[in-house]
């Protein structure tokens, strides 16, 4: 997988992996991961699915509509990165938390809802549930923060809180942040989401 990977300067820091919005890039949330650990590592990471030339992590059958076989086998070639990358880059493969938006922040949460040893931690920023017919691991404890639109026309408010809801379930510490601001990824939500991260 395309991909970018910065060494932090403190090493025992996680290292944050960054999963981008449909269209984006790997450059995308460089910025953001500067802003939440200037500190830390980063492993961005580009999807492998195009859409009408946009990068995607996994495809789609219409908006809102995911094609269910391609989000399986998508996530389990990004976990199988994420191991492979922690040998290539000698980092601990314990100790990954992702940061993703909108298409990334679906196959972060569908990691979630897979492996029960896929992150440490999760930040999704505007995601949906990515998956209603599976069971989901015992995620004991694995803290994740989920930023949300009251007013999202691509993710409805429902969304998010059904994706609380079957995470808590699972046992996950979840924390839901709103926003006003439709879709969009906003500085006040980013600053949230710093905060959190300072405390796990």
């Amino acid at each position: 997988m395309k991909h970018i990977f910065k060494a932090g300067k403190d090493p025992e820091k996680p290292v944050l992996l960054l999963l981008h919005g449909t269209g984006g890039t790997e450059n995308d949330l460089l910025p953001l991961a500067a802003h939440i650990d200037p500190e830390a590592s980063v492993l961005s990471v580009r999807g492998n699915v195009s859409e009408n030339g946009m990068p995607r992590f996994f495809k789609r059958l219409s908006e809102g509509v995911f094609d269910m076989e391609d989000l399986k086998l998508r996530t389990e070639e990004l976990y199988q990165f994420i191991v492979d990358s922690a040998e290539q880059y000698g980092f601990d493969r314990s100790n990954v938390v992702a940061v993703g938006y909108s298409n990334g922040a679906n196959i972060a949460a569908n990691l979630l809802f897979t492996y029960d040893d896929a992150l440490k931690a999760a930040i999704l920023h505007h995601p949906m549930v990515p998956n209603r017919e599976t069971e989901l691991p015992a995620l004991d404890g694995t803290p994740v923060f989920i930023a949300a639109g009251t007013n999202d026309p691509i993710c409805p408010a429902q969304e998010s809180k059904d994706l609380e809801k079957l995470l808590a379930d699972a046992g996950a510490s979840v924390e839901l942040h709103w926003e006003n601001q439709g879709h969009q990824l906003t500085m006040p939500e980013v600053e949230a989401a710093k905060v959190w991260y300072s405390k796990i």
